[in-house]
């Protein structure tokens, strides 16, 4: 008995090593990590670029299908147990089999199994260290990793003998590890039927998947609102609205994602409504669900994008639906969601109006600069150009004859709580009328997302032009406090007499990520939407010089890793600048659904 339990002893130190091995020997490495999830447009392959060039951008995104592993809660921890110890250190490089115990770093000489442990080590050769190597003998172990481990140095054995190396294990080794194997019999056992039976199931999914180079991202919207106020209240009921999205995402090098998305909706703005009665030409209070959709539930492709990195830089190319802040950073955090379900409720809010102008297909390059030891390490230079009728072949129309807006941007990063960014975007506009923040409708087109109608509204007889300048910044003085703002100048010049105006826009949020519950966001944003004074040619209601002040509160609440509901309130004032218009309050409880 004395004699077993030395040999268990002199086993025992190895078996933490032998762990390691175990992913080799199938005990467990295709159990897949039950949190194991997909980020957000996460991972660099997974998401667009803006939300890598400022490292304030946060998204969300759902996780993986976790149907994978055992349904059994205790089996779950069995696996979970065994597969510690063989995934640990899975980012760094893995320690491949030692060949001498000098190769562990905390292991010496003078310790009181090292020559047990040489001796395994030269004799059989089933020990691995960890990928820092180390050995770490000392760690207690449980019975279920100490029968992992004996199976690994059993197999290791039966393959000596199987290659006419059997000299090397003695009869007494032999009496040793048979008398183990049948006093951890019951783990034994139960491990290898655990195992066979997620091999099973993992197989059966592997057999059956969508695709091995694609995967499949989906988000749903359902959201009850209404709009309260004067004239504009009566105008309007209570609604109930969707919007479905389903992203293909396909990568075929591991770095590049190519988005093939499909959506529909049948959501729609409120009208609003004057003091006497007539509607008022305005996109003020368009809530991120209410765009890129049609009215119907009608499926359409909204966006076909590729991202692919070429040496330093990252490259963005869009076929159809790109807008600027695919690929520009927007230093928004929580607030920006790409129009998504997970942000603020409204347009304006999300993300600054300077991104709002132009879009449709084009290319983008995001170039890194700055060398180490600079605050300005992660900073970069973007530029990007998107037209909104590339597709026609007609006159003025087309990639570079129809309307375009082309957007340089400077982004720098000090340290990791402060993000700044300078924005120039300049469009054309070809005549035939249109809006200025139409996110890409093009010619003639009666889309806007965001501002007032004085704002938004181009000559209808003769071209124009656009410059734009913008400035935003995100500062985080801690994990719990988000603050951002921006400021925009729009500065439009008709090729027609009296086409000329300048526009304005601003606004602040304040952010508490994890308020109340981790993944919660409790959003405030303040702000003024794109307006314009003084306009000449325009219809009587939209002569107001009024500026339109729009205040949003919303609270994000996360109900499960794959569904949010998020109650909300828009508050505007002096709706198309016009402050003898009633003010418009828009409530929203929004859900949305992840998978």
């Amino acid at each position: 008995m004395s004699n077993l339990l030395w040999k268990t002893l002199v086993l025992s130190p190895v078996v933490l090593g032998v762990t390691v091995l175990v992913s080799a020997r199938a005990m467990a490495t295709k159990v897949p990590a039950s949190s194991e999830g997909i980020k957000t447009k996460v991972s660099q392959a997974e998401v667009p670029i803006a939300s890598s060039a400022s490292i304030f951008i946060q998204t969300e995104q759902p996780k993986v299908n976790r149907q994978l592993v055992a349904q059994n809660t205790d089996e779950n921890k069995v696996l979970e147990e065994v597969n510690r110890y063989s995934s640990e250190g899975k980012n760094q490089n893995s320690l491949s089999q030692v060949t001498s115990v000098s190769q562990f770093s905390d292991v010496q000489p003078t310790d009181w199994a090292f020559q047990a442990l040489q001796s395994l080590v030269e004799r059989y050769g089933c020990i691995a260290g960890y990928p820092n190597s180390t050995y770490r003998g000392n760690r207690a172990l449980t019975r279920y990793e100490f029968a992992a481990g004996l199976n690994a140095c059993l197999d290791r054995v039966n393959e000596l003998i199987a290659t006419a190396t059997a000299d090397l294990v003695t009869k007494q080794d032999l009496a040793t590890l048979q008398r183990l194997q049948e006093e951890f019999s019951a783990e034994l056992a139960t491990l290898r039927g655990r195992v066979d039976a997620v091999e099973a199931r993992t197989a059966e999914l592997e057999a059956n998947q969508f695709s091995t180079t694609t995967k499949l991202v989906g988000e749903a919207i359902f959201a009850v609102t209404d709009v309260f106020g004067g004239n504009t209240g009566d105008a309007n009921t209570t609604v109930f609205q969707d919007r479905v999205r389903l992203d293909f995402q396909t990568s075929f090098t591991g770095k590049d994602v190519l988005h093939t998305r499909l959506a529909a909706g049948n959501a729609q703005a409120f009208s609003q409504v004057d003091n006497g009665g007539l509607p008022i030409d305005t996109a003020e209070g368009t809530q991120t669900f209410q765009v890129g959709t049609t009215s119907n539930n009608s499926v359409i492709v909204d966006w076909l994008a590729y991202y692919v990195p070429i040496g330093p830089a990252q490259v963005y190319l869009a076929a159809t639906g790109g807008i600027h802040s695919d690929y520009a950073a927007t230093n928004n955090p929580y607030f920006e969601d790409y129009d998504g379900g997970n942000g603020a409720l409204s347009t304006f809010a999300s993300e600054s109006p300077i991104y709002r102008i132009g879009g449709g297909a084009g290319a983008a390059l995001t170039l890194p600069f700055g060398s180490g030891g600079s605050v300005f390490k992660p900073s970069s230079l973007t530029i990007g150009y998107l037209a909104s009728n590339a597709n026609n072949p007609g006159g003025n129309q087309g990639l570079l004859q129809g309307n375009y807006a082309a957007l340089g941007q400077l982004n720098f990063s000090v340290g990791d709580r402060l993000a700044i960014a300078a924005t120039y975007v300049h469009g054309y506009h070809g005549a035939g009328g249109g809006n200025l923040f139409d996110a890409g409708s093009g010619l003639a087109g009666t889309n806007r997302v965001v501002g007032t109608g004085q704002a938004n509204t181009l000559n209808a007889l003769n071209a124009s032009s656009s410059n734009s300048y913008g400035i935003s910044a995100a500062f985080r003085p801690s994990d719990k406090l988000s603050i951002s703002g921006f400021v925009s100048y729009h500065d439009v010049t008709g090729f027609g007499a009296g086409d000329d105006y300048e526009a304005w826009s601003y606004g602040v949020g304040i952010a508490l990520p994890d308020f109340g519950k981790q993944g919660n966001v409790l959003g405030i944003f303040a702000g003024a939407e794109p307006y314009s004074f003084n306009r000449t040619g325009l219809a009587p209601n939209l002569a107001g010089n009024d500026i339109p002040y729009h205040f949003e509160g919303f609270y994000k609440y996360r109900v499960s890793d794959n569904i949010s509901i998020t109650p909300g309130v828009i508050w505007l004032t002096s709706p198309g600048q016009n402050s003898r218009n009633d003010d418009a309050i828009i409530g929203t409880l929004r859900t949305t659904f992840t998978f």
